[in-house]
């Protein structure tokens, strides 16, 4: 009898209940969020500047003749020799005053890159392809594409000429009709022809080069240089 009031008394046996294992994730580190944020503001500010590269405009005006014919500058090499696209640059600018665009050829560039002025470089191999020296200005102070759109529109005005044939390579002209667009002038965008093979890695390059100074200019330069022509 007793023994069977022990057994009455006695609790149950409770059988251990199964582990359930979380199925919630660890919460983001702040540092995996931030490089997150800046890989989509990197990738948005790419796209901003390919889109306004692709919308670029070739020209503000349908004329076929110009005051002048503008070839921008890019660097000349150690021994101050032009280098194959600086050449490129000037042959295009010969070809179309030749052709009766403009009457006169404006050199746009200072020592920018070493210690050669691209101006000067480049008007000494239009002159050694025939052009005279009256026919061609200097501008020798410009250091960025900013720069030479200032200066050449403040020679333009000096003159009282209004228009302008602007010569660059191709990868260049976007951004540089980005700038002019902003300026009183009336122009259009010239393509100078490659004077050598150039590999599609060559050309990405260029590309590449040009979209992320696309995105410098569109954040910071067409704020931040002020052109008063």
């Amino acid at each position: 009898m007793a023994s069977t009031r022990a057994t009455r008394r006695q609790s149950p046996t409770r059988r251990p209940r199964p582990r359930h294992t979380s199925s919630r994730r660890k919460p983001t580190s702040w540092r995996r969020r931030g490089l997150l944020l800046l890989a989509g503001v990197s990738l948005g500010l790419l796209a901003w500047a390919v889109l306004a590269r692709l919308l670029a405009p070739v020209s503000n005006t349908a004329r076929a003749r110009f005051d002048a014919i503008v070839v921008l500058g890019t660097r000349a090499d150690a021994d101050g020799n032009p280098t194959p696209r600086q050449l490129a640059r000037v042959t295009a600018g010969v070809e179309e005053y030749e052709r009766g665009v403009a009457p006169r050829l404006i050199f746009s560039g200072g020592a920018a890159a070493n210690q050669f002025v691209e101006a000067q470089v480049m008007a000494q191999a239009a002159e050694a392809q025939g052009i005279p020296a009256s026919a061609i200005l200097e501008e020798t102070q410009a250091r960025d594409t900013v720069q030479n759109a200032c200066y050449v529109a403040r020679i333009l005005q000096a003159h009282g000429w209004h228009s302008a044939e602007i010569v660059s390579s191709a990868s260049h002209l976007p951004r540089v009709a980005l700038i002019f667009s902003r300026l009183p002038v009336e122009w259009r965008t010239h393509a100078a022809s490659s004077m050598e093979p150039e590999s599609s890695a060559e050309h990405a390059a260029a590309i590449g080069l040009e979209t992320l100074k696309t995105v410098y200019y569109l954040l910071y330069s067409r704020w931040a240089e002020h052109c008063n022509p």
